[in-house]
């Protein structure tokens, strides 16, 4: 019998469940960073894409470390496409398999839509990014939210008013997170009021008549930073009354053309 062998069989210490006699609760404690494929469940069928993962769990003051290795586990053996249920049921798994109260869940991604363009008709993906958070609790019902950042483009009102022809225009992210209360809640639909609101929305992929009816809509429909969180607000509200969601919040941050900063705008809707 070689070494390896008969070391393979010798038991070996489970040193993070030994005691710790510091006796401090840690709140948040796991892996940071993951990479891994997942599966999105969309409105349009389920979509590959490589997501950016968190996982942690609450620490009680007694015990000297959490086991590492079981949050991959944990993630790899969930099979579910990635959806608000999907995304609850991994959070009462994490905190099974590592014997704890409470825990949090990040899992960021891009997500792409098949758009087409306005005029020419040309079709294109165009990719937002996405994040699930859930603070996940064993002793109660927990609800994750959803935050999405999706870029658009913005004219000046100010500029197109005061200047006798053309107009400045940016391109603008506006982020919304919203606290989901309706797991059918539908991503398109959320990324799509967030469009509406915008001087115009962006596409991957245009051809000149498109660039025409772009450039010619962004024109028509100046707005303000303060504007856009506003217009996303009101169909957010809408989202509160069909109880699709219990809170918000909305911000804007167009990348001036004429300064080398930022505007910006926010408003915040959810409980604390």
């Amino acid at each position: 019998m070689n070494a390896p062998e008969q070391f393979s069989k010798a038991p070996l210490p489970d040193v993070q469940s030994q005691s710790d006699e510091r006796a401090i609760e840690i709140q948040k404690v796991g892996i940071r960073g993951l990479k891994y494929p997942i599966i999105i469940s969309s409105p349009n069928g389920n979509q590959n894409t490589v997501a950016n993962i968190d996982m942690t769990v609450c620490l009680e003051a007694s015990v000297k470390g959490t086991h590492m290795s079981r949050f991959v586990e944990v993630f790899q053996d969930h099979k579910l496409a990635t959806s608000t249920t999907s995304i609850i049921e991994l959070g009462k798994k994490m905190l099974k398999k590592l014997e704890a109260n409470s825990g949090w869940l990040k899992i960021r991604f891009p997500y792409f839509i098949d758009k087409t363009a306005p005029v020419s008709g040309v079709k294109s993906l165009m990719d937002y990014d996405v994040t699930w958070e859930l603070e996940t609790n064993s002793n109660k019902e927990s609800n994750p939210s959803l935050t999405v950042i999706v870029p658009v483009t913005s004219l000046c009102p100010c500029s197109k008013n005061i200047s006798d022809y053309g107009a400045h225009n940016q391109r603008s992210h506006i982020s919304i997170t919203i606290d989901i209360i309706d797991p059918k809640l539908n991503l398109n639909k959320v990324i799509f009021l967030a469009e509406e609101a915008a001087s115009c929305e962006l596409w991957g992929l245009l051809k000149r008549p498109d660039e025409k009816f772009v450039t010619e809509k962004a024109y028509d429909n100046p707005k303000f930073v303060e504007d856009l969180v506003r217009d996303v607000a009101i169909s957010l509200e809408k989202l509160i009354t069909e109880k699709s969601i219990s809170g918000y919040s909305v911000e804007s941050e167009n990348f001036e053309s004429i300064h080398n900063h930022s505007a910006f705008a926010r408003i915040d809707k959810r409980k604390t």
